[in-house]
């Protein structure tokens, strides 16, 4: 349990996220995913890192129970920071990331998955951002990187999830396999990645950050911004006591 990394000793790290039941993070944890994907992606053996998860799914996003059970703000600001080192990590990888969604990519994981360079996802994976339901905001910068912008406009508003299908239509994601094909199917794209002469593919994904049209990091630090607004007036935590009280969203206002 936890964040493990291996290599293949062919150019390939492995990071797999393993946090029962559901892969909702608890606030160190993001912390230690994005250490672990810097670390890969600065040793020079390392040609291309898989991000995958053990469990029912992909990502939860982040773990509320911690949030709740915490006075006062610390866990939401940890929380918050941890998020944004895990999607920064994972987009400043000084090498492809491929991530292997399995199940649910919700929240959190929307923003590993949005910042991501290759996505291979098994054929029940859905992907959404119940954010509203919650609270709280976030991720929309990731989410509109996934899907056609008005469509990511009615996703972000309805809390509304969107299939693995759907993303292979839109071309976000590469490829979509039965499950108990994911691993393998991520493992040889990354491989087609690792072949390749690691001097020129991290120049090349140096170089694509810096012509992207979106400061994905400025982006979501605004969004953040607007959820410390919504927790300061109280509104977040009615929504998070309700959804820890009951596992559903609130439905009155």
């Amino acid at each position: 349990m936890g964040i493990t990394s291996t290599s293949d000793g062919a150019g390939i790290t492995t990071v797999t996220v393993d946090f029962p039941p559901v892969n909702a993070l608890p606030s160190a944890a993001w912390f230690e995913l994005a250490d672990a994907i810097v670390a890969a992606g600065k040793d020079m053996s390392t040609h291309v890192v898989v991000l995958r998860a053990e469990g029912r799914g992909f990502n939860a996003g982040v773990d509320i129970k911690e949030m709740q059970a915490t006075e006062g703000f610390d866990a939401l600001i940890a929380a918050n920071h941890g998020c944004a080192a895990a999607f920064a990590a994972v987009y400043d990888c000084e090498v492809p990331v491929v991530v292997a969604v399995n199940g649910f990519c919700v929240g959190g994981g929307i923003g590993l998955v949005g910042n991501a360079d290759v996505i291979v996802a098994s054929d029940d994976a859905v992907f959404g951002l119940p954010e509203v339901d919650r609270g709280a905001l976030g991720a929309a910068t990731h989410l509109s990187r996934l899907v056609p912008q008005h469509l990511m406009r009615t996703l972000y508003y309805t809390a509304q999830n969107v299939t693995a299908q759907q993303l292979e239509h839109f071309g976000s994601v590469y490829k979509v396999v039965p499950r108990d094909e994911l691993d393998a199917a991520a493992l040889e794209v990354a491989g087609m990645i690792a072949a390749k002469d690691t001097r020129v593919i991290r120049r090349a994904k140096e170089a694509i950050n810096r012509i992207d049209p979106v400061d994905v990091k400025t982006a979501y630090r605004i969004e953040q911004g607007f959820t410390f607004e919504l927790n300061l007036a109280g509104v977040a935590d009615e929504h998070r006591d309700e959804f820890v009280a009951t596992g559903k969203p609130r439905s009155n206002h």
